[in-house]
Parts: structure tokens; C-alpha cells; sequence
């Protein structure tokens, strides 16, 4: 990206530093940022367990490089907070295919349906919604849910479809997926293999059924991170957004990673284009302006909470977990 022409000479790291001490702001980067935004962050991790490691510091702002559900989730957590997302355009696809008001009426053809609902959602989703889930939460949830309760699972297919082949539940998914975890190629991966006799394949449960079934490991992020950081052998393939890898390289540097590749036979087109639109000078514009900043209506965000609140009383032991733990950035 072209440097805008009044950042040109400035030191972007050191004032940001200097604007993060000014503004007692904390930063937040998701795992599938770009490495340079990771390593300036206060935290890297995933979605849910960002906005509740942000809501338990002092930080009067929230600069959360994420996409923008992920700022409105800690927003609704932190609501006295000053919370902003670098480019308000980082949407995401899951939450583009689930209009509120689609959600809404569906919800509606079936009144004695409880909505378990994945995170990666709008606020007004959240607020339709009897319980939030995580990748990492949501079997545990599932489970304490009585077999006779039909269950409305939005908005991936594939995360849903993932646990009801997994418990054996039925439930009524809503269509959505995930852009970049549908990019990966079945027979690409099964190239990578070969080349690769023996590696294991760690992979999201948003890819399709087709890649899930070649995986050894399947996972949230933060459980994908502990499987590489742990597994005994030294090499794995990795079926997420791949930049991911830059912490798998942190945590274990003598291991090889290789990102699952999509149709054309590599995994830039699985790079994810709304986390992409997040940039050090957006973080540095965004903290200085203290702008694009989220905001949202109280009752609404009180009707999303209550989601939340719901998903943490029954797995709140799953946010973060296998998460490598805060990354402390000391500012030399």
C-alpha cells in the first residue's frame, strides 16, 4: 500500500508506541494480520479472547486490529471504553451472508428453535441470539443442550456441519462460509501431501468438509497455535489464513510450516482481504484521531451482551484456550 503522503518520514512504530502511552490505549491483533501489526500489539489471539483480555486491562482505548465484528464484540464488553477499528471497512463474509432481518424471519419459521450462533456475526445477529459460540466453545455449549431442543446454527454451514457430524446432533444451519477457508483445494492439499509424506494437516472447522476430513488436528486458532507448538514431529501443513504461521514461527522456530494451498496451487488467495485492509498507518492514524471509532446503541448492545454472557456462563473456561498467552510488547 502507497504511504499516504503526510506519513511519509514519520517512524510508525515509535509513535505509535508513543501515542498508545499518550492515549493509555491497548492494542489488539488477530492472528491473521499482517506480521509487522502482531508484533506491535499489546495482544494477538482470537476474536473472543482479545475483547476479554481488553476488558480486564485499564486501557481507556481499545485499538483492535480485526475485522469489525471483532471491535464491536469488545465494545459490547467494554462499553465505557473508546474502541476503534483501523479501516471500517474490515467486514467479513460470514457476517455479510447473515442479514439481521433474514436472521430475523428465520428465526421466526421456526419459534421453537434456540439460535447458537458463531461469533464471527453482527451485533445485530448477536442481539437475535439466544447463545454465542467460539470454535472452542462451541462443542462444549452443544452439549449442555437437551437432545430434543432443535437448534438454529448460523452463519457457517461449516462450522455447523463440522458438529453435527462430530456429536451426532442435527441442526438447522444457516447458509453463510468463511471466503478464505473456501478457497482451499482438496487436490492441491492432497499435492502438498506427497511432497510432505507424514506431515500432519491442522485445519479450521470453517473449511469444508472436504478439507476437514484430511485433517488431523481441526481447531479454533488459538487451538491450531498449540497443536503446532506441541505436535512431536517438525513439520505441518496449515489450513487457516496463513498469517497465522508468523506466531507458529515464533512459538517454535526450529518447525517448518506450510500454508494448505488454494485452487491455483498457493495460498495467497487465502489471505484474508478485510483483515489485509488493517495497516501500521491506518493503527497510527486510527490512534491519533482516536477514529473510525465503533459505537453502539445501549439497548442493542445490552440485548447482545446477553449472547455473550450466556456462551461465557456455560464455556467460559474455552476462551483463549491453547492460546499462546500475551504477547508484551516493550517498545524497543
Amino acid at each position: 500500500m502507497e504511504q499516504h503522503p503526510h506519513l511519509k518520514g514519520l517512524d510508525l512504530r515509535a509513535e505509535i508506541d508513543r501515542l498508545r502511552k499518550e492515549r493509555n490505549a491497548v492494542i489488539l491483533a488477530h492472528y491473521y494480520q499482517k506480521p509487522e501489526i502482531q508484533d506491535i500489539a499489546d495482544f494477538v489471539g482470537d476474536s473472543l479472547d482479545l475483547s476479554k483480555k481488553a476488558q480486564a486491562t485499564d486501557a481507556e482505548v481499545i485499538a483492535f486490529c480485526g475485522v469489525k465484528f471483532m471491535a464491536e464484540t469488545a465494545k459490547i464488553l467494554s462499553p465505557d471504553k473508546v474502541v476503534v477499528l483501523p479501516d471500517m471497512n474490515a467486514g467479513c463474509s460470514l457476517e455479510d451472508s447473515c442479514p439481521p432481518d433474514q436472521f430475523a424471519a428465520f428465526r421466526a419459521q421456526h419459534p421453537d428453535a434456540i439460535a447458537l450462533t458463531y461469533i464471527n456475526c453482527s451485533t445485530e445477529v448477536k442481539a437475535l441470539s439466544d447463545v454465542i459460540v467460539t470454535s472452542s466453545s462451541a462443542e462444549k455449549i452443544l452439549s449442555q443442550i437437551p437432545k430434543d431442543q432443535q437448534i438454529i446454527f448460523g452463519p457457517d454451514k461449516n462450522l455447523g456441519g463440522y458438529l453435527s457430524r462430530k456429536t451426532g446432533r442435527e441442526m438447522l444451519l444457516w447458509p453463510g462460509v468463511c471466503i478464505v477457508h473456501e478457497a482451499f483445494s482438496e487436490t492441491e492439499l492432497l499435492k502438498l501431501q506427497l511432497q510432505h509424506p507424514g506431515a500432519p494437516i491442522a485445519a479450521h472447522p470453517e473449511c469444508p468438509p472436504y478439507i476437514l476430513d484430511h485433517a488431523d488436528y481441526v481447531g479454533s486458532t488459538s487451538g491450531i497455535l498449540a497443536f503446532a507448538r506441541d505436535m512431536p514431529g517438525d513439520t505441518l501443513i496449515v489450513a487457516t489464513e496463513p498469517h497465522i504461521i508468523h506466531q507458529m514461527e515464533k512459538a517454535a522456530p526450529d518447525k517448518h510450516f506450510i500454508g494448505a494451498p488454494g485452487a491455483d496451487g498457493n495460498c495467497n488467495c487465502n489471505i484474508c482481504p478485510y483483515m489485509a485492509l488493517n495497516t501500521m498507518q491506518k493503527l497510527y492514524v486510527a490512534l491519533r484521531d482516536l477514529e473510525p471509532r465503533i459505537e453502539i446503541e445501549e439497548g442493542l448492545r445490552l440485548k447482545a451482551k446477553k449472547s455473550l454472557d450466556a456462551m461465557l456462563a456455560m464455556a467460559s473456561g474455552t476462551v483463549g484456550m491453547g492460546d499462546l498467552g500475551p504477547v508484551r510488547v516493550t517498545g524497543d
